[in-house]
């Protein structure tokens, strides 16, 4: 290139980066400025790990069944009462898996011929077994808190597979029944716990 050319050009490059700098901004042709507002960040809480959940993987055959609008509301009441007891996801595994094989997550009250005893809600408590009234049994806060504090009592619950810790706690006939309603209890467990 030419050294006369080349000098013409960098005084030229020169001339308009110094009048740009002397002069300012050109604000005829300068995009208009918007104020910032600012802009919700919705924050969605991290599921339960699964490990917390099901640290067992689960055992035998899983059952599931559809849940209508009460047995939701059972299940997330199941999930409140445990975080009220201060007790750790797995614990409202075992509840919920637990009222699933007793109740199907119905607040059940007495049901005449059909009734095993006396027992009645969501875990089929017995008043005649010490587990309190008929009103306490059939309100899901109180009957869950009455089978944490069962759970509690039961030495290592945390490490126990989920048949043995409920069967501690409720003694039932039928002990590896409440195994098959782990996964769907895992699923409650992990959509509604944070929710």
């Amino acid at each position: 290139m030419n050294t006369i050319l080349r000098k013409s050009m960098l005084s030229v490059a020169g001339l308009a980066f110094a009048t740009g700098v002397a002069a300012g901004p050109v604000t005829a042709h300068a995009a208009p400025v918007h104020e910032a507002k600012p802009v919700a960040v919705v924050h969605t809480a991290d599921k339960p790990d699964t490990g917390k959940l099901i640290p067992h993987g689960t055992q035998g055959a899983q059952s599931r069944i559809a849940l209508n609008d009460e047995q939701t509301a059972n299940a997330k009441a199941i999930i409140a009462a445990t975080k009220k007891n201060g007790l750790p996801e797995r614990a409202a595994v075992i509840s919920i898996a637990t009222s699933l094989q007793e109740s199907k997550l119905e607040n059940l009250g007495h049901l005449g011929d059909r009734n095993d005893h006396d027992s009645l809600g969501l875990f089929q408590q017995r008043p005649s077994s010490g587990w309190g009234t008929p009103e306490q049994i059939t309100d899901p806060e109180y009957s869950t808190t009455a089978f944490l504090k069962g759970l509690k009592q039961v030495d290592g619950w945390q490490d126990m597979p989920l048949t043995d810790a409920a069967q501690t706690v409720q003694v039932s006939a039928y002990p590896d029944a409440y195994a098959q309603w782990e996964q769907q209890a895992a699923d409650l467990v992990a959509q509604h716990w944070n929710s």
